[in-house]
């Protein structure tokens, strides 16, 4: 049956024939899936960036070791890498296949899980903050849904980084997280005005960043707890993706005196041949995603930033994983472990 759903009603585990490589790509036997919402909205039939059409694998980032190449990527050959496979998508696997252009590599003194929690949320959350948000020290950060995945490697690097984090959170647990992380003041959002309690924090000026992974009446309402000169990161549609549709409103944008700033996590070999398909889309290069990632490894290895697993579950129960996900309970991010040494290639495909 061809449909979207729920993951428990949707997905089913298979085994399948192992792919090879094309030209820049390689296989890497995985090792852990970490699960995020993207693959959420895909199984909802809701993802408009990358539209999947059932049946397929989901699966959207892995870790694990390169064990075959194709043209151009004999380098990688027996390395521990992190990646987004081809298509973002496939990645609920026993092995999969990945460009090179969206892979990094892992050194194996990182330990699992928590080397498989560090690639998007990091490398996303330092792009907004550093390159389209342009935080400074002494400046004030809104973070929201702190304690999850990305907003807990939000929250950690925006304190490094000298600013006066402000988290929201939705639990009395996950608002101590965010305390732990760095952050100095914390609004439980199921119980107060997130926008009241922010402009009591800055005595009525708003923050200067906002780190928005929401969407949807979260994103407008944040418009109004902007201080001037804010810069408003839309970072993604977790509680709001019909707001791809819809639009913005220019009013509170203009009024407020605020940037805008989108942010998509992507990298390209070159981003002026990518631009010449005049769809608008900008991208960093794989050479600067190198950079970023070797600054956030040091930070890591120096115990300045820690990769969050709230939960870790072996491969039968990613279903199981993900619906936690989607209803709100888990903290950082959840990963799924493979056993060592598996055959064949069994997949969690959408059916």
């Amino acid at each position: 049956m061809l449909r979207y759903g729920t993951p428990s009603e949707v997905l089913a585990l298979e085994e399948v024939a192992t792919a090879e490589p094309g030209s820049g790509e390689v296989r890497i036997r995985v090792s852990s899936i970490t699960l995020n919402f993207n693959d959420l909205d895909a199984m909802h039939g809701r993802y408009q960036t990358i539209p999947l059409v059932p049946p397929y694998t989901p699966g959207m980032e892995v870790l694990g070791w390169v064990e075959a190449c194709g043209p151009g990527a004999e380098a990688w050959m027996g390395r521990r890498v992190v990646a987004i496979p081809t298509g973002a998508q496939g990645g609920y696997a026993e092995a999969v296949i990945a460009s090179t252009t969206m892979m990094f590599e892992m050194p194996t003194d990182v330990p699992e899980p928590e080397a498989a929690a560090i690639y998007m949320p990091f490398h996303l959350a330092w792009l907004g903050l550093h390159e389209r948000g342009r935080l400074q020290a002494g400046e004030t950060l809104l973070v929201h849904a702190g304690a999850g995945g990305i907003g807990s490697a939000a929250v950690q690097l925006g304190a490094l980084a000298g600013a006066r984090v402000i988290a929201t959170a939705g639990s009395a647990q996950k608002l101590a997280l965010c305390q732990a992380l760095g952050a100095e003041v914390v609004i439980d959002y199921r119980n107060a005005d997130f926008v009241d309690a922010v402009l009591d924090a800055t005595d009525g000026r708003g923050v200067d960043v906002a780190f928005d992974t929401i969407g949807g009446a979260v994103t407008r309402s944040t418009f109004t707890c902007m201080a001037f000169n804010g810069r408003h990161l839309m970072v993604g549609f977790s509680a709001g993706i019909e707001a791809e549709d819809t639009g913005i409103v220019p009013r509170p944008i203009v009024f407020g005196n605020l940037s805008l700033c989108g942010v998509c996590l992507a990298y390209v070999d070159d981003p002026r041949q990518a631009k010449q398909a005049r769809n608008g889309y900008n991208f960093p290069s794989h050479a600067d995603g190198e950079e970023i990632h070797a600054r956030l490894l040091d930070l890591v290895h120096q115990g300045k930033v820690r990769p969050l697993v709230g939960l870790e579950l072996p491969f039968a129960s990613l279903p199981a994983g993900l619906e936690a996900l989607q209803r709100r309970e888990t903290v950082g991010r959840v990963v799924v472990r493979l056993s060592d040494g598996a055959k064949g290639v069994a997949v969690h495909r959408l059916i």
